[in-house]
């Protein structure tokens, strides 16, 4: 009797102690007890000894989980008053925004439009009446239809340097405060705004499901970087002023032959409306229709990054150095599983970034460069990868887990 007494209290202590598991002293668990005590602080939180320690995909999708919570909680607590006070603020700039919201809310989250108005190169107040007409303008069937006012009213109002990270800051706002499907976002625009698109669609291309230009202009840039969104083009027939309607046309060719080279890409549809001006009374509102039958894909198979004079240092699962950012680099890459393909390459260095659904990353990976292999391994997932790739946009869906730098020249 008295051995089996001892032997029934050994199993009572067993079962009644809290077992020491890996898990529980797992970088996941670090990582919540972490944010428990101090919340989200992505300098911080990358610099722990925790965050620097593999990952296994369970983990990594648990600390995801956990990151996204954190983030999203510290925009809420941080930004109500900028979104209150409907103004995005960077440096010496400061964007006014007005919005409204359309149809009921789907269970994935709203769709975002930002529409940008007209004007440019002329006083405030003329740039002011654009802003409140551009309000007026369009109506989707659900989503925030946002109007930001452009901070400045020179005649490139919506493709300087300030607008993309301030549009990047909007973004992430709205994924919080309104609840924003980040794989559903739109930029449009008319006349100067459509000048803005031009530029914008192709170089925040991985920000965007589809972009809708209307009655612009698009001065130097390029369409390669379109590859992966939907492109809409609408014109006059008779808006003649600076070409417009002839560079329409020539663009219409352009888009038609990089989908002819790359079937898979550069989905887009141009339309030039029969004898209207640059006013095209609003026949141009079905893109917006249009573009709303598409979602964002961020991890595509191929990717075309053509740098602009206004550079980024990531694009879709690719990045760069703050010096590799060079004005019209361009970059070719693809991935099959585990094998990454640099096609065609204007950099030094190239980050490739990793998640587990797009390769499984317990197995190694295989990075190609013209005729060489420039990496064979295993990448590892890290809570510090997951934090650098949130705190970049603050875009829940763009975490990525691994990474890896290679060296091309």
């Amino acid at each position: 009797m008295m051995r089996f007494s001892m032997r029934a209290a050994m199993i009572l202590v067993l079962f009644s102690t809290p077992l020491l598991s890996t898990d529980a002293a797992s970088p996941v668990s670090e990582l919540d007890a972490f944010l428990s005590d101090r919340g989200w602080d992505s300098d911080q939180l990358s610099e722990q000894a925790f965050a620097k320690r593999p990952l296994t995909a369970t983990q990594a999708k648990r600390a995801t989980d956990l990151l996204r919570r954190a983030h999203a909680s510290h925009i809420r607590q941080t930004r109500a008053a900028e979104m209150k006070a409907k103004q995005i603020k960077l440096d010496t700039k400061v964007m006014r925004f007005d919005y409204k919201l359309f149809g009921k809310k789907p269970a994935t989250g709203r769709n975002l439009y930002i529409s940008m108005h007209g004007g440019g190169g002329a006083p405030p107040q003329v740039n002011d009446s654009q802003w409140e007409n551009q309000k007026r303008l369009y109506q989707p069937k659900e989503g925030v239809y946002l109007v930001p006012r452009a901070p400045t009213d020179t005649w490139n109002l919506w493709h300087q340097g300030h607008i993309d990270p301030m549009f990047t800051r909007l973004i992430e706002n709205l994924i919080v405060f309104e609840d924003v499907n980040p794989d559903r976002v739109y930029i449009m625009g008319y006349s100067a705004g459509g000048d803005g698109v031009y530029q914008l669609a192709p170089r925040m291309a991985d920000q965007l499901a589809a972009a809708a230009m209307m009655a612009g202009h698009p001065n130097e840039t390029s369409p390669l970087g379109l590859r992966n969104i939907g492109f809409t083009l609408h014109m006059g027939e008779k808006d003649g002023a600076y070409k417009r309607n002839q560079i329409a046309a020539t663009w219409k060719g352009l888009l038609a032959d990089l989908q002819k080279a790359d079937p898979q890409g550069y989905r887009h549809h141009v339309q030039i409306h029969p004898g209207k001006g640059h006013w095209m009374n609003l026949q141009d509102a079905v893109a917006v229709e249009w573009m709303a039958k598409f979602t964002r894909d961020l991890r595509p198979k191929k990717i075309v990054w053509k740098q602009d004079d206004v550079r980024h240092r990531r694009f879709y699962w690719l990045a760069v150095g703050q010096g590799d950012t060079k004005a019209r680099a361009l970059v070719r890459a693809s991935h099959d599983d585990s094998r990454f393909t640099i096609d065609t390459n204007d950099v030094e260095t190239l980050v490739i970034r990793l998640d587990d659904t797009m390769t499984d990353l317990d197995q190694p990976i295989q990075v190609i460069a013209g005729d060489k292999t420039v990496f064979t391994g295993k990448v590892q997932r890290s809570i510090a990868t997951l934090v650098k790739t949130l705190a970049e946009r603050g875009d829940p869906n763009a975490m990525f887990s691994a990474e890896v730098e290679v060296t091309l020249k």
